[in-house]
């Protein structure tokens, strides 16, 4: 055991990663006072290029938001390319590191019970106009399985409804399936909820494992290094020693209460609003100087970095063997979440089709759209995306929906059963899997109609060329365009 892990500190933790987005020009700090309630929303939503750190919020506190912001944020977090992102993840999902035990830690260094603390005294935002109210998005809440003590850590919106009360909405998952044996039991379910830490360990509880899977496991693989933990005060539960806040306490049984709207993921409000369980909290821990964490919600913000990450990197690790290995080069989820890119050079006719088929049916149930390009199409660029959708599908032959599918429940989009908080709540849909790749290199005649246009010289650069007047416009434009990976 090393000497940090015996302390509690780790050289990884929120407060490496302001210091290491602030070096690497990737945040903004504001100075001037922000509102949770009224601002700060507004604020996180326009900066989807820069982490945000609020220094100037009510009761003296500090907080970091947009951190990642974008999917190359994340890439900064794994210390690689973007391009390599999801290839990167998927091998180190493999490579898991068990937890160590600490007596003490940086989250211990103020000992709240009940009563001394406030949650409407914390820098709760409001993140959309319809909002039921402030809701912590950045909690993540760690539960075990009372049969078997297997913990579990995973995100859940937690709407504050008083000093030490807040609405969860609990997808039917892990936490889930843990809440309903404590519920058979007439038990409240003990919950520890930590809020802010490096974002592998965002990254780690946003991975979907099998039940009873440790994703402390997959957070320690992700970070090279065993996550410390140290209990709880008055819960049987463990959580980061070093990480900025904790709080402590149960989810009764049978209780439900008015929860949402929230803004979402999707970029809708009212998925997963209705009778939705409680968490009552007795207990918080933090640091001295703890600084918070904010999430907003929404397609393409902070939350959905968080998911479509180890989605697509759990998807590659399940594509990358189909059919005996195909040539399989990236996987990214789309705006939304609900659709996923298959990056590809097709070996044979028919085999885009397999990988898609693959994508739909996995270890998650958010895919209902899956897409298959060839590799001259980037798939961080949504125009090329649509660009290949328009010119390489014939809809006759390389669309198939599948009918009567079980999708997520939080697919606005599609019929939904029973309600949250219920054990029947589901949405029914189908399923869409498109074939937009172009014929295989084995077919060398076929495949050269559909070449992309390049020009000639690719190296050359307009910078080079621009009057002096004219460069800073030059030097604004955006390095990411239709084609521009094709200068390569």
């Amino acid at each position: 055991m090393t000497a940090s892990s015996r302390t509690g500190t780790s050289a990884r933790d929120m407060r490496s990663w302001i210091a290491e987005l602030e070096a690497a020009g990737e945040l903004i700090r504001i100075d001037k006072p922000v509102d949770p309630l009224t601002q700060m929303g507004a604020l996180l939503y326009q900066c989807r290029e820069k982490a945000l750190f609020f220094e100037k919020l009510p009761h003296g506190w500090r907080s970091l938001g947009q951190a990642p912001a974008n999917v190359r944020h994340a890439a900064v977090a794994f210390g690689v390319s973007e391009e390599a992102l999801i290839p990167h993840v998927a091998a180190k999902l493999g490579a898991r590191i068990a937890p160590v035990a600490v007596k003490d830690g940086p989250v211990k260094e103020v000992r709240l019970k009940r009563g001394e603390f406030d949650l409407t005294q914390l820098p709760v935002h409001v993140a959309g106009q319809r909002d039921g109210g402030p809701v912590i998005g950045s909690g993540l809440v760690v539960s075990k399985d009372p049969d078997t003590g297997k913990r579990n850590l995973s995100f859940h919106r937690l709407q504050i409804k008083g000093p030490d009360k807040s609405g969860i909405l609990l997808y039917p998952r892990h936490t889930w399936k843990n809440y309903l044996k404590y519920q058979e039991r007439n038990q409240p379910m003990p919950v520890a909820i930590f809020i802010g830490h490096h974002p592998l360990y965002y990254v780690a509880a946003a991975t979907t494992a099998a039940y009873g899977d440790d994703e402390f496991e997959i957070a320690g693989g992700f970070l090279g290094e065993a996550v410390p933990l140290v209990k709880c005060d008055t819960v049987d539960l463990e959580v980061p020693a070093n990480a900025e806040l904790v709080l402590e306490g149960h989810i009764p049984p049978h209780v439900r209460e008015d929860e949402g709207p929230f803004s979402e993921f999707q970029d809708y409000y009212v998925t997963g609003t209705g009778k939705n369980p409680i968490v009552e909290y007795r207990h918080m821990t933090r640091r001295k100087d703890a600084i918070f964490k904010n999430l907003q919600n929404g397609s393409e913000m902070e939350g959905c970095v968080f998911h479509k990450v180890p989605m697509g990197a759990t998807l590659f690790r399940r594509l990358k063997d189909v059919g005996g290995g195909p040539n399989l080069h990236n996987v990214m989820m789309l705006p939304g979440v609900f659709g996923v890119v298959v990056q590809m050079t097709p070996r044979f006719y028919g085999e885009a089709k397999n990988l898609l088929m693959a994508a739909l049916s996995s270890e998650y149930q958010h895919p209902k759209i899956a897409i298959a390009v060839d590799a001259d199409v980037d798939i961080f660029n949504h125009s090329e995306l649509l660009w290949a959708l328009a010119t390489r599908v014939n809809p006759d032959e390389d669309v198939v929906v599948i009918p009567g599918t079980h999708n997520h429940a939080m697919d606005a989009s599609l019929p939904e059963l029973g309600a949250p908080g219920t054990g029947l709540w589901q949405r029914r849909g189908s399923k869409m899997l498109i074939d937009a790749t172009i014929p295989p290199p084995v077919d060398a005649e076929a495949r050269a109609a559909f070449e992309r246009i390049r020009p000639r010289n690719p190296q050359l650069r307009l910078e080079d060329f621009a009057a002096e007047s004219s460069l800073a416009l030059v030097r604004s434009l955006p390095q990411i365009f239709f084609g521009s990976k094709l200068r390569r």
